[in-house]
């Protein structure tokens, strides 16, 4: 059974459903939770579902990303992952890192990539007046929020959205679409999932 290590940095909503749907289904095993922020509420509910997690702050390690990632890395290489799973983990990865897990590391963006890499993406579709928004799970590459799509999900965008309420009927939609991608992903099967 593939294991899998996710890194998150906030609530760990999407980490929960992958968790959730591995614990339920067995096509996977969650050997670790990671984080940069040691007060991130997803660590506790990790712990409340019976997987192992860490936590290396960030903050010490000012400008210098090598250095906090040499520490993450420690705990991730001794849990043995197959596969690792970035699920609201707001760091950006160098290409080291990225390159050690190669093939082998996924995202989720909420946007529908190539549209809106990076930051503020339901503020900027909506400010472009598309009439769909989304979300999309990547292979990770050196290059941000790029990589060979696995998947996407998309949603209407209503004509009275906000920010706030696009971004909560795309979050419904990556809790669908990450599971499915990743069922697929650890039997090699690299199809696109399209929600």
């Amino acid at each position: 059974m593939k294991r899998i290590a996710i890194l998150i940095s906030g609530g760990g909503s999407n980490m929960v459903r992958l968790v959730e749907t591995m614990l339920a289904e067995g096509y996977a095993a969650p050997v670790l939770v990671g984080s940069n922020d040691p007060a991130a509420a997803g660590l506790a509910r990790a712990r409340d579902l019976g997987v192992t997690t860490v936590a290396v702050d960030h903050k010490p390690f000012g400008k210098d990303r090598a250095a906090f990632e040499a520490e993450l890395l420690r705990p991730i290489l001794a849990a043995e992952p197959d596969i690792l799973c970035l699920a609201g983990f707001m760091r950006v990865l160098t290409p080291d890192f990225v390159r050690r897990f190669e093939g082998r590391m996924l995202n989720i963006h909420p946007s529908l990539l190539p549209k809106y890499p990076g930051l503020h993406t339901h503020q900027r579709a909506l400010e472009a007046g598309d009439t769909e928004a989304g979300c999309t799970v990547h292979e990770v590459t050196p290059v941000l929020d790029d990589g060979p799509i696995l998947g996407q999900g998309r949603v209407p965008v209503l004509p009275d959205d906000s920010a706030e309420t696009l971004a909560a009927r795309v979050l419904k939609r990556e809790h669908q679409l990450y599971p499915a991608v990743l069922r697929r992903y650890v039997r090699g099967d690299r199809s696109p999932v399209l929600l």
